[in-house]
């Protein structure tokens, strides 16, 4: 496998090279790179290049269907044209898809990029330079497992975002929300009896690595979201209720206020963004509803009433089909791992309701604390059969994804739309050998099934 690193600081993707193969370093033979003494220079000045898949049968992140034989021509980082017999032009580099399947990128909507992969003594012990090399390993693996993009929904994730944007090592596109906005004792607030009490106003001893911030008054809860939008968030991030995680918050609290509440959606959106918020119980999502909150993660103790709420109101349920061994990274009887029980048997109702009220579904994983849960993003993906056919479970984890992504207005980092094969949509591809919307099990095994991948019209592995 080679993989295509575009700046000259490609000395920093030997952290991952022992996790996705070799690395090429601009100069090598590798898909699109350019001259060492080329990789420095403004990309304005590069001509742009083109390429074309050539005989491949598009499923196109939304009507869940394949196409006939078609060609699919990118230019840059945007595809440019679709359709039967285009020619080649002098310089493009032809892919012959050989009747294979071209599709969208996937997307996971909730992701973790800093505490996906580091257990939760590493993120304890606070090595913040061990758990950023662990992160960045653990974002080139995320790519190769055809996760072109991620919603990053908790976690200082924008120094590695910057890293992957700039070319510094390989992964997928990062909607970060930075800190997770939490109350005192909520979802969120990792502290210990002897760091209280808080002087109103000033950081806690967690807050300074930016994953996390406690907010205990709506002026506060607004600097708190002005400070992740300074840093560059795409959204924001509150917890509404409890969570399985944190040591101090049952599951049944419901944490900020309305007033709250209403003062973290109306900061962003001032600046032309969302608020997603953690929330199991009926009682937190209604409440955050009520106050402007666009999007809910996991939902997972919503009653019908609060599913019929979010239908009438649009809001977007984005959930995940938590595997068992998520919660194996609680001890047995501790308190967290009540919690998880509760909300993972609650899962499969919340989703019966998300398909009776045909709610606006998005999906993700949303690991955490460990590199083998991780490793099986795709089969959490794949998971989803449980509820919804493979065509539909693609489709949620492209098309569907991508529209969510859209939520950002002005705010998205990466302008343009993903999750879809169409013209003019940023060029995130994978190209499939055999059909997953029959046999959603190629998603689990990336290695064999995914041939090419393509991020932002840079191929980024080819094993044709």
């Amino acid at each position: 496998m080679r993989i295509l690193v575009r700046s000259p600081l490609a000395a920093a993707c030997l952290l991952v090279a022992a996790c996705t193969g070799d690395v090429a370093t601009p100069g090598s033979t590798a898909t699109r790179a350019e001259p060492a003494q080329a990789a420095a220079a403004p990309a304005a000045s590069a001509a742009p290049q083109a390429v074309l898949f050539r005989n491949v049968r598009v499923f196109d992140g939304v009507s869940g269907g394949l196409s006939g034989a078609q060609d699919v021509l990118v230019r840059g980082n945007r595809i440019e044209r679709i359709a039967a017999g285009l020619e080649a032009e002098s310089g493009a580099q032809v892919i012959d898809g050989g009747g294979r399947v071209l599709m969208p990128g996937l997307i996971d909507a909730h992701w973790h990029s800093m505490m996906a992969a580091p257990p939760l003594a590493a993120i304890l012990g606070g090595d913040e330079r061990y758990l950023t090399a662990i992160a960045a390993a653990e974002s080139t693996r995320t790519l190769m497992r055809g996760f072109t993009s991620v919603r990053d929904v908790g976690g200082n994730s924008f120094g590695l975002k910057r890293a992957v944007d700039e070319g510094v090592l390989p992964g997928p596109r990062i909607y970060a929300a930075g800190a997770m906005i939490s109350v005192t004792s909520g979802h969120g607030d990792f502290r210990q009896a002897g760091d209280l009490p808080r002087t109103m106003g000033a950081p806690g001893p967690t807050d300074m690595d930016g994953d996390t911030a406690i907010a205990d008054s709506p002026d506060e809860v607004r600097m708190r979201v002005r400070e992740q939008l300074m840093r560059g968030a795409a959204q924001v991030k509150l917890t509404a209720g409890g969570g399985v995680s944190s040591p101090h918050s049952p599951l049944d609290a419901i944490t900020f206020t309305p007033a709250e509440l209403r003062a973290a959606t109306e900061a962003a959106g001032n600046w032309g963004t969302y608020v997603t918020v953690h929330a199991y119980t009926a009682e937190a999502v209604r409440q955050a509803v009520e106050a402007g909150v666009k999007v809910i993660e996991h939902g997972s103790l919503m009653d019908e009433d609060t599913a019929r709420l979010l239908a009438q109101k649009g809001v977007w349920l984005s959930i995940q089909p938590f595997p068992d061994a998520l919660a194996e990274a609680f001890p047995p009887g501790s308190f967290e791992r009540q919690k998880a029980d509760e909300v993972f048997a609650g899962n499969n109702h919340a989703y019966d309701l998300a398909k009776k009220y045909k709610l606006k579904t998005a999906w993700g994983t949303d690991v955490l604390f460990s590199a083998a849960l991780a490793a099986q993003q795709g089969a959490i993906l794949a998971s989803l059969t449980r509820w919804y056919t493979p065509a539909e479970a693609l489709v949620m984890a492209t098309g569907t994804n991508g529209e969510l992504l859209q939520l950002s207005g002005k705010r998205n980092p990466y302008p343009g739309e993903v999750g879809v094969v169409k013209e003019g949509a940023l060029a995130d591809l994978l190209l499939v050998d055999g059909d997953p919307t029959v046999d959603i099990s190629l998603v689990t095994r990336p290695e064999q099934s995914f041939k090419v991948i393509m991020k932002d019209g840079v191929v980024y592995k080819d094993t044709l």
